[in-house]
């Protein structure tokens, strides 16, 4: 026993222990060599003693004012920190300011885009459309002028006696129309429906409107022997002809 006290002893770990250098192992044991072996625990004393007289006799005097330095320094820290974490709140702050605006920006610019989107396709739709128009003036004035057109004045049968239209011919441009002057009276569920006959295919040609005594061109789809009718149909149009009621017809 004595043989492991003394081996205990001739190490360095009650020194390390009062300096505070042990590992948690380390610790246990010496506290428990403390506790069971009265030289070991005689010796620490010692030790202790020696450590706090070595202290004091070496302990220096702290320099006039030191104190106070030391507590306006950690004054001046404690501002410090609570100054940077206003800068880092006020910093934060700023940067979601920024990235909401960023994002409030982006999104407005992509609706703007949207939007010139749409303002762009309906410019497209409505020139592509004006286009069609003063192209199909210039196809009416071509007819009405051109001295190659043939004029076919259009009666109804016992259906629509009243009916009256001119269809207009050229065979050299290759374009048709009709102008309905008059179309008798039909009650209100019912309309009046354009068609032509081309190469075997019966195509709509949409209702008719009356013309009166203005013009009123409604384009017919050039082809050889062609064929135009006029029928009743109900109120809104039909997709295909009623071919009993068929008040009207153009070979062309």
């Amino acid at each position: 026993m004595k043989e492991k006290i003394k081996i205990f002893l001739d190490s360095d770990l009650l020194e390390k222990y009062l300096l505070g250098h042990t590992t948690e192992t380390e610790s246990l044991k010496v506290e428990q060599y403390i506790a069971m072996y009265p030289e070991v625990r005689e010796t620490y004393n010692e030790l202790q003693e020696s450590l706090e007289i070595f202290a004091k006799l070496h302990a220096v005097e702290s320099p006039e004012g030191l104190k106070e330095k030391i507590t306006a320094r950690i004054r001046s820290e404690h501002q410090g920190r609570k100054r940077f974490f206003r800068y880092a709140i006020a910093a934060s702050f700023a940067a979601i300011m920024f990235a909401g605006a960023s994002f409030f920006f982006w999104n407005q610019n992509q609706d703007l885009q949207e939007e010139n989107t749409v303002v762009s396709n309906k410019i497209k739709l409505l020139e592509a459309d004006m286009k069609q128009q003063l192209e199909d003036v210039r196809n009416q004035f071509i007819v009405l002028n051109n001295p190659s057109t043939k004029k076919y004045n259009v009666k109804g049968n016992q259906k629509a006696k009243e009916l009256k239209a001119v269809a207009y011919i050229n065979p050299v441009k290759k374009l048709s129309y009709i102008n309905v002057k008059k179309l008798p009276h039909l009650p209100e569920d019912q309309c009046y429906q354009m068609w032509a006959e081309v190469n075997g295919e019966m195509l709509n040609l949409g209702i008719i409107e009356e013309a009166g005594d203005g013009q009123n061109l409604m384009a017919l789809p050039y082809a050889e022997n062609a064929v135009g009718y006029i029928t009743i149909e109900p109120k809104g149009g039909n997709q295909n002809p009623t071919v009993d009621n068929i008040v009207a017809n153009i070979a062309y």
